[in-house]
């Protein structure tokens, strides 16, 4: 497969001016931007196909390697719809931000820039975090609840069922047992 220079150095240029064209604030710029960015992926899937062959038919006698792969094709027809498709969307925010406000420049939001000039604060990180996260109970710690229930952190959980402080399961459970 050999591969053109020139289409190569042209695909380097449309790339690198439509980048540029993406980060100003016209919308029209944009825009412009879009449309060079879809014509160097075109040029891309163009050269990815490789040179000129027959047609992709089966027909005896005739060897595979000949044929042209129609793989890239199909990629760059879909790339055409994908950019004309972006392009349609643009045109419409233009056109909305233009009757909306007379202009095609995006503006600062200044609700923004405060939120932007605010100190950061990552509730995940900066939050404490308690020495022992499990909620699991190993038997040692719940004898320990059960001779001292009120040492430690067990302050923040609620008192141990009357099950586990000494009275039958069963007498607390069914109330006319119990009298």
């Amino acid at each position: 497969m050999t591969v053109n220079l020139t289409l190569l150095v042209l695909m380097g240029a449309l790339f690198a001016i439509g980048i540029y064209l993406l980060l100003e604030r016209s919308l029209t710029r944009v825009l412009l931007g879009i449309i060079l960015i879809s014509n160097a992926v075109n040029l891309l899937l163009l050269q990815s196909g490789g040179r000129a062959g027959d047609s992709p038919l089966v027909v005896d006698g005739d060897v595979g390697a000949d044929f042209f792969d129609p793989l890239p094709q199909a990629l760059l027809l879909t790339a055409i719809v994908i950019a004309f498709a972006l392009v349609s969307l643009m045109l419409a925010l233009i056109y909305r931000s233009w009757v909306l406000a007379r202009q095609d420049e995006v503006s600062d939001d200044e609700e923004d820039r405060r939120v932007a000039s605010q100190p950061v604060y990552d509730p995940e990180e900066d939050s404490e975090v308690p020495t022992e996260t499990t909620e699991f109970v190993t038997e040692d710690q719940q004898a320990e609840r059960l001779l001292n229930p009120r040492s430690g952190r067990d302050e923040d959980l609620p008192d141990p069922p009357a099950a586990v402080a000494g009275e039958d399961a069963a007498e607390s459970s069914d109330p006319e047992r119990g009298r």
